[in-house]
């Protein structure tokens, strides 16, 4: 194998997914190795007939593993397989790029994990999961937080907290309720950092000197703000800020949780925040809202399907091209959360799999750590299986791969982010497509999001399918079968034609539609 070391010869790269954190070889070929077992992909391999049969034991095992590595053997007398953004590269040997930039390049693209240290010296560790003991705020808000006020509890042997001041007690309930998904932990961070700022705003605090009149002047504001009223004189530029009344619930539930935890816990002696929000009614209340129509979906299934129509076969295929349109039919077949279909390379999940008889299932990280698996069905399984053809992969997964489901460009994986500037992208395009003639709808589709298309694929399991809502919310990943449930309460065109049945034009109850049905089904179940 061409090439030199890695790195100089004063520092190496560590892998710090092993515990202890073990050294990569410096070698080209030895690390190209190493990071093909713990990577659970081909890295840079080299290719003759002698090779495949004595890896393979036979050619038609090898031809079934390896067939572009067999098809090009044939005319050279050597062939590279090497993974480079996200994609394995079959070419000749001639025709290879250097194996030491290639190993480089899958070091850095899994920078949480290999990190550059010099020789001798420990390696640095970064604190970046929510189990962080820092909380993220800005130097100032840091340094006002570590301040104690009335409601503090200074007896060791009741505040079994053991926290010293505010900050501290609010790193200690950010470690503990958040841990579990980094979403949370930024959620939560931004309003506990919203009610600082305000704090600051008013000239009060620290949180532990807060009153309950604090609190309701808080949440005060915000209903204020959400209502429609005119700022107050001297009001901030962040207290002019509205507030939906879910962004107002969402944030009180927060503050509310923050003051509870530190009176069980002793910090506070007592709870100001008692009773300032109103218990389970939001979630009760919800009603997704944020429905698009099945023809305008269609419209963006046609576009999808136009745009595989005009790409090359897959042996030469733009790999982005089926990237797209797997990412959209992931969205809209199997109504995973976009958090849900970014990578997480600690759990090597999402993937896909497929049984004996070809059937495809989805395997996610859902909220709260918990794995769901989704049944994806044909349309979506068959996109998603050209796709990794498409990127030079075998059609099915191994049993231990770990290769991320989308590939990106910079990182070897497409984040959240990416995921839903593809989603963005379809929907932009088909916006520009129909604006003209149906300008409402083109103004619709420019508000999109990839969420949306999660409410539609529970409206089409709840009320278009009649699916039982407990297998609808295995499906969907919902903690509650009453959110499940909220699907059929939106649809109001439903409810029209079970009336219109019922009483227009003389026709007889029975005449209501299935789907009418259907929802007074799911009504009354979750009433």
């Amino acid at each position: 194998m061409r090439g030199t070391a890695l790195p100089a010869s004063s520092q190496l790269w560590v892998d710090h997914g092993v515990e202890p954190a073990h050294a990569v070889p410096t070698t080209p070929e030895l690390a190209a190795q190493y990071l093909a077992n713990a990577l659970m992909h081909p890295v840079y391999e080299n290719w003759n007939w002698q090779r495949l049969i004595k890896v393979y034991g036979a050619l038609p095992h090898a031809r079934r593993a390896k067939p572009r590595v067999c098809k090009l053997l044939l005319n050279a007398p050597a062939v590279v397989e090497y993974w480079q953004k996200g994609k394995l590269h079959v070419v000749a040997g001639p025709d290879a790029p250097d194996p030491a930039s290639i190993v480089l390049a899958v070091l850095k693209s899994h920078k949480t994990r290999f990190r550059l240290v010099t020789a001798g010296m420990p390696a640095k560790t970064t604190q970046t999961s929510p189990n962080d003991s820092q909380v993220p705020f800005a130097f100032a808000l840091r340094a006002w937080l570590q301040r104690t006020g009335r409601l503090y509890n200074p007896h060791e042997h009741t505040n079994t907290l053991g926290a010293s001041d505010d900050y501290a007690a609010l790193s200690a309930f950010l470690r503990e309720r958040t841990s579990r998904s980094r979403h949370t932990w930024r959620a939560y961070t931004k309003e506990l950092e919203r009610l600082v700022t305000w704090c600051q705003e008013q000239n009060l605090g620290p949180l532990s000197d807060l009153t309950r009149q604090d609190l309701l002047k808080y949440k005060s504001r915000m209903q204020k703000m959400q209502s429609g009223n005119k700022p107050l004189e001297g009001d901030t530029p962040a207290q002019m800020r509205p507030m939906a009344e879910k962004s107002q619930a969402r944030s009180l539930a927060v503050v509310a949780s923050l003051y509870r935890y530190w009176h069980n816990t002793g910090y506070l002696q007592g709870n100001p925040a008692a009773g300032l929000t109103g218990g389970s009614r939001a979630q009760a209340g919800f009603a997704p809202t944020r429905m698009v129509s099945s023809e305008l979906l269609a419209r963006c299934d046609a576009f999808i399907e136009r745009s595989l129509q005009t790409s090359p076969p897959l042996q030469t295929a733009d790999a982005n091209v089926w990237r797209r349109c797997a990412i959209w039919h992931l969205f809209r077949f199997s109504g995973a959360r976009l958090a849900e279909l970014a990578w997480n390379p600690s759990k090597a999940l999402p993937r896909v799999e497929s049984d004996k008889v070809g059937a495809v299932t989805l395997t996610v990280v859902g909220k709260g750590n918990k794995i769901r698996q989704i049944p994806l069905p044909t349309i979506c399984s068959h996109v998603l299986l050209s796709y990794r053809l498409a990127r030079g992969l075998p059609e099915l997964p191994d049993t231990l791969e770990q290769i991320p489901l989308i590939h990106g460009e910079k990182a070897g994986y497409l984040g959240a982010r990416g995921l839903y500037n593809e989603v963005k992208a379809v929907l932009l395009a088909v916006a520009r497509e129909i604006e003209q003639g149906d300008p409402q709808s083109g103004t619709l589709l420019r508000t999109v999001s990839p969420h949306w298309l999660r409410h539609a694929y529970a409206r089409t399991l709840v009320v278009d399918k009649r699916v039982p809502l407990p297998a609808a919310q295995a499906l969907l990943g919902h903690a509650s079968v009453q959110t499940t449930a909220a699907y059929a309460k939106t649809d109001l065109a439903h409810l029209r034609e079970f009336v219109e049945a019922g009483f227009g034009n003389g026709a007889s109850i029975e005449g209501v539609s299935n789907r009418g049905q259907a929802t007074l089904t799911s009504l009354s179940r979750s009433g």
